[in-house]
Formats: structure tokens, C-alpha cells, sequence
């Protein structure tokens, strides 16, 4: 793989101190390059949550380095001034849940974030646009989030993921409430938006379905990942 869109090294957490001390991460290290969606399967409580919201900058390492693109945003401690910005700008977050806006449409609902992070309405309405039309789901865009299938919620949440061409997203139970064809329809949404756009995904997932899809999954147990290749065959 050339570069990477997402490399851990040697990460920890820790909560609590002496006897009470768990460790939820053991010398977790991962890559994902841009491009590439990576399965990342394991238990209940086996370290999947904290992996992720320590990716997302949403807890704290204890100790470790992680980098996004080129640029290392972890190494024992934050090197981003400001996490909120980094969270906005360089990491998507895809949940289990679509969590979309009631009140916004579909289009305001995308072009949200791009707003925040200060470009103009139009422009980001524009680009807000175009996400909804490569994900089909174009012709909803004036349409409120209570009017779409949980399908169509699913993919207009992959849109605003997208919207600030993040190098990084994080999806976390993408396709658990949906049915196979419809699950499997975001997985190969994922895979096209990942390439087309040189995303680097990491898709926590329990769904049976899904799992011979990916071509390189992260099993995570007690805390340690182990590698392996998937059955996906292309």
C-alpha cells in the first residue's frame, strides 16, 4: 500500500489507576490506505467503542501515536490545537443510526457541516448536491429525513460524511437496522465512495452479512488486533 490514509502505532488506553486499572486497548497498531474500506469485527466489550472515539478524537489515548494522511495527530498526547475542528473537518462519522436533522431537508442536512467549517451556502449546497446524485438519492434532496426509507437515510448520512472530504471515516454499525440487500447495497456504496473519493474507512460490524465483503479485516479482542485477509475475492 502506498501511504496510508490512517495509521495506529503501539496505541493504548487505560481508565482508571492501580487495582481498578482496565485496559480497554493493549498495543493496538492498524493501517488503512486511502481507498480502502478495512472490517474491523470483535465481542461485546472486546475494545471496538474506545478504538473508535480514540480515532475520532472524541477520548484520549493513554499512550500511542496515531496519524491521519500525513500529518500525526497523536503521539502521546494530542498535536491538534483544536479537536473539535479535526473531528468537523477530517474525520466522518457513518453511525447505526442515520441521526439526521428532523427539521433540515436532505441537501441542508448534507451541506451543513462544509457551512460550519465556513464555505459559502452555495458552494456547499453544490457539493451537498452532487454527494446526494452519486449516491442516488438526488431526487430526495428537498425532501424531509421522515420522508425517506432507512435506506435512503443511511446513504444521505454517507453524504454528509463525505461532505468536507474528510481522509478518514469512521463508520460504526452502518448496516445493522437494515435488511441484506439494502445492507449490502451501503457496503458497496462505501467501496465506491472510498475510491472515488480516496477515503480511508474502518467499518465496525457485527452484521454476518457484510463480513465477506472486505477484502482485509481487524479482528480486536481484549484489547489486541490481529490481522487478516478477507473472502472478498474483488
Amino acid at each position: 500500500m502506498d501511504g496510508f490514509g490512517i495509521r495506529i502505532e503501539g496505541l493504548s488506553k487505560r481508565y482508571g489507576e492501580g487495582d481498578t486499572a482496565v485496559d480497554a486497548l493493549k498495543d493496538v497498531n492498524m493501517i488503512v490506505a486511502p481507498g480502502e474500506v478495512v472490517g474491523l469485527i470483535g465481542p461485546s466489550g472486546s475494545g471496538k467503542s474506545t478504538l473508535l472515539k480514540c480515532l475520532g478524537a472524541v477520548i484520549e489515548p493513554t499512550t500511542g501515536k496515531m496519524t491521519l494522511g500525513d500529518e500525526v495527530i497523536y503521539d502521546n498526547g494530542w498535536k491538534i490545537p483544536d479537536l473539535r475542528a479535526l473531528r468537523r473537518d477530517r474525520i466522518g462519522f457513518v453511525f447505526q443510526a442515520p441521526y439526521l436533522i428532523p427539521f433540515l431537508d436532505v441537501i441542508d442536512n448534507v451541506a451543513l457541516l462544509p457551512m460550519l467549517a465556513g464555505r459559502p451556502n452555495g458552494e456547499s449546497r453544490k457539493r451537498a448536491l452532487e454527494l446526494l446524485e452519486a449516491l442516488d438519492v438526488g431526487h430526495r434532496a428537498k425532501a424531509q429525513p421522515s420522508q425517506l426509507s432507512g435506506g435512503e437515510q443511511q446513504r444521505v448520512a454517507i453524504a454528509r460524511a463525505l461532505a468536507n472530504q474528510p481522509p478518514v471515516i469512521l463508520a460504526d454499525e452502518p448496516t445493522a437496522p437494515l435488511d441484506s440487500e439494502r445492507a449490502l447495497s451501503v457496503v458497496r456504496i462505501l467501496n465506491q465512495m472510498a475510491q472515488q473519493f480516496n477515503t480511508a474507512i474502518i467499518v465496525v460490524t457485527h452484521d454476518e452479512k457484510i463480513i465477506p465483503t472486505f477484502k482485509r479485516i481487524y479482528h480486536i479482542r481484549d484489547g489486541k488486533t490481529f490481522e487478516e485477509k478477507g473472502l472478498a475475492l474483488n
